[in-house]
């Protein structure tokens, strides 16, 4: 394999030498390791024309492998790493315009852009994700009610075909074709390189403030308050409380700090420890979990709890644990992730909490959002106006994958859906019911020579996981 640059002034702006790409006979995995995918054949590339061209199997781009599910895997297709094609094209640090190629992660774009007092518009709870993954599964974040999702800041990008062109695309230029690519699954060609907006910042610190919620329908409420006022909110759940508690949790919100302060220039950290090994089972059993959240429910004792904390432990308290999903064993994890109407929301998602209780369900991460009504140009865009409910779960057996098939059925009967960047076992008649009119849009722009272990199987009922 070629000899990765360690020079990164150089690797994001200057002229370098041609550095071959390497074939590798490798098995890229989703963050939760489930489903086991073996590749045909995974090529590591260095530059964008790297990529190949005119296959002869299913290809799919692979960015850092933080998608939860399947959507970033090929089972028996080929697959090429874009993570080493990484380079910055161009920086406008007076107007916060950044052109950069898909493989540039989230982290190296804050190490670039913070400095210079500008923050990536969007970000999910990783900074691990490139920009390439970001736009495929049109990342969303704790602001979605102010600015919506990443495919809203995103000006242009280009995509490289199997059939060897080249298109740059915008809303002004093949409009269908970057529409269908921003959500798109990496499905309607390879992502070459991004030009996005970034927003303004004057520092680093962020205040934030945590409310105690002592039901569901009090941290609903709580969240729409929070809303209303502060740009970034996100709540905790406590799934294993019960009874008149069900739903109790903590409500954190968030804003920069707007005078300057001269923290933008301060280092990011990165991981504090690493998890070495696979955790036994136990230890994210149902009787840990239940332990966990009512330790950290309860180590806030009063309704209102206010600090000025980094912009890293507040957008990213979960990259302070390098490889974080070995915690949940040999087995792996899922991650589920709906969206209900608004009017339905407080109702359903009580249901849902109580469907995961009866199957067994236990997650010590749990997190409700509100999404907001600014609607992305992805066609196949995940969030719409609503409540939305994220669970972690270690993989338990049977009755967990019917309880989330139950909760599949509850979120599609009010108008919601489930997010493809997190699912790995929804059934494809479901999925192909939540997303019936997208997916008819949507199939037209599909590359032939691309696909993904996802979309093979909801798209063939008959090769459904579970």
């Amino acid at each position: 394999m070629g000899r990765r640059r360690s020079n990164r002034s150089n690797r994001h702006f200057g002229n370098l030498r041609r550095i071959k790409p390497a074939v590798m006979e490798q098995l890229p995995s989703s963050w939760g390791r489930y489903p086991a995918s073996r590749a045909r054949s995974v090529v590591d590339a260095a530059w964008t024309s790297d990529v190949p061209s005119r296959v002869d199997a299913p290809l799919l781009a692979y960015g850092l492998g933080r998608s939860y599910g399947d959507v970033c895997l090929n089972d028996g297709g080929d697959v090429v790493r874009m993570h080493r094609c990484d380079r910055v094209l161009s920086f406008d640090r007076e107007l916060g315009i950044i052109r950069a190629e898909a493989g540039l992660s989230i982290a190296d774009l804050l190490r670039i852009c913070v400095p210079h007092g500008w923050f990536v518009p969007v970000t999910p709870g990783t900074r691990y994700v490139t920009l390439g993954g970001a736009v495929a599964n049109d990342v969303h974040g704790k602001n979605h009610h102010r600015v919506g999702t990443f495919g809203c800041h995103v000006r242009c990008l280009e995509l490289r075909r199997t059939d060897g062109s080249v298109h740059l695309c915008s809303l002004t230029d093949n409009a269908n074709l970057f529409s269908a690519t921003i959500a798109g699954m990496g499905l309607t060609g390879v992502i070459t390189w991004v030009e996005i907006q970034l927003l303004p910042i004057a520092s680093r610190i962020v205040i934030q403030e945590s409310v105690k919620a002592k039901s569901l329908h009090d941290l609903i409420e709580q969240t729409d308050a929070s809303d209303a006022d502060w740009d970034y909110t996100v709540s905790w759940i406590d799934v294993m409380s019960r009874g008149s508690s069900l739903g109790r949790g903590l409500v954190l919100r968030g804003r920069f700090q707007d005078m300057a302060d001269g923290t933008l220039g301060k280092p990011w950290k990165g991981p504090i420890l690493s998890v070495p090994i696979e955790a036994p089972s136990w230890l994210l059993s149902k009787p840990t979990i239940s332990l966990f959240n009512t330790v950290w429910y309860n180590r806030q004792l009063g309704r209102l709890k206010r600090t000025e904390l980094d912009a890293e432990p507040f957008f990213y308290p979960l990259d302070a644990v390098g490889s974080w999903n070995l915690l949940y064993g040999r087995r792996g994890m899922l991650q589920y992730q709906c969206v209900i109407p608004a009017d339905d929301g407080e109702r359903v998602m009580r249901r849902i909490l109580e469907e995961m209780q009866r199957g067994g369900v236990s997650s010590f991460l749990a997190v409700l959002k509100k999404f907001g009504p600014l609607v992305s140009p992805g066609l196949m865009s995940f969030p719409r106006p609503g409540l939305t409910l994220t669970l972690d779960m270690p993989i338990s057996g049977k009755p967990m994958f019917e309880a989330l098939h139950r909760c599949d059925e509850l979120v599609h009967s009010v108008g919601g859906r489930v997010y493809s960047a997190k699912d790995s076992r929804v059934r494809g008649s479901m999925f192909r019911a939540m997303y019936a009119d997208e997916i008819a849009r949507f199939l037209p722009h599909i590359d032939p020579g691309m696909s993904s272990s996802f979309w093979r199987r909801i798209m063939n009922d008959g090769k459904d996981i579970a």
